[in-house]
């Protein structure tokens, strides 16, 4: 069971957050002014908050039930994928949350370039962890399998953004899908799942603490409950800016 609640966490944040990463990466050829990227950005705002929650989750029970592969695969040759990560992250969520907080071209291009650095950050240091965990590739070894892992990163943000945009942004969005767009979308969302499960048949999962399964799977539903309402809320396409 405590390997079926890490894979839960971790895959669905694969999952979900890997379409505000990918959408992120691709900024610059979704949106080609800042009216459009704003647009853009609208199209993952309601649902990137949420979805970082799972990471905090997934974080949370490989400390609670898995302590000693915690240490191992943020310590080592891991750290600085690692520290990248979370400065990666920062960047990116500082550009999400700043870009319209002030007037003027300058200051939104600035921002939007940090979004865009800070995705691929994210996406290439997480290709990293991924690719050290599966093969054992360290840096600078582990560059083709992290582009590899960043480019599945960009399909899955593209079919995800051809779901929520509309107009001349969809028709951009649609170059994987050009017939049913949520094929494409469970596509990719398929193989980022079977990366995630590969990738924790390599960890030596230990549990301790069995004592924290009830509590987290009285959690559980609550946490599954919340992402559903959020999507039914805003399961409709995008046609304008948000607060972003």
């Amino acid at each position: 069971m405590e390997f079926v609640i890490l894979g839960f966490f971790a895959v669905g944040y694969l999952i979900l957050a890997g379409a505000d990463i990918g959408i992120g990466m691709l900024l610059p050829y979704l949106g080609r002014t800042s009216p459009e990227r704003r647009e853009v950005i609208a199209a993952i705002a309601p649902f990137f908050l949420g979805n970082e929650v799972w990471l905090v989750s997934t974080v949370g029970v490989l400390a609670g039930l898995f302590p000693h592969v915690e240490g191992t695969l943020m310590g080592g040759p891991n750290f600085l994928a690692v520290v990248g990560l979370v400065t990666a992250w920062i960047i990116r969520d500082m550009g999400l949350w700043l870009r319209g907080r002030l007037p003027g071209a300058r200051w939104q291009a600035f921002w939007d370039g940090a979004i865009v650095a800070g995705s691929w950050g994210l996406a290439l240091a997480w290709g990293t962890l991924l690719s050290s965990i599966l093969i054992g590739a360290s840096w600078p070894l582990a560059i083709l399998p992290a582009a590899a892992v960043a480019a599945l990163f960009a399909m899955h943000g593209l079919a995800f953004a051809s779901l929520r945009l509309t107009g001349e942004l969809r028709t951009r969005a649609r170059v994987l899908s050009p017939g049913a767009e949520w094929h494409t979308y469970l596509l990719t969302a398929g193989v980022l799942t079977a990366v995630g499960v590969l990738a924790g048949i390599r960890l030596p999962l230990e549990p301790v603490n069995a004592w924290l399964v009830p509590v987290i799977l009285i959690i559980i539903p609550f946490l599954v409950a919340s992402q559903a309402w959020v999507w039914w809320v805003f399961r409709h396409r995008v046609t304008g800016p948000s607060y972003l």
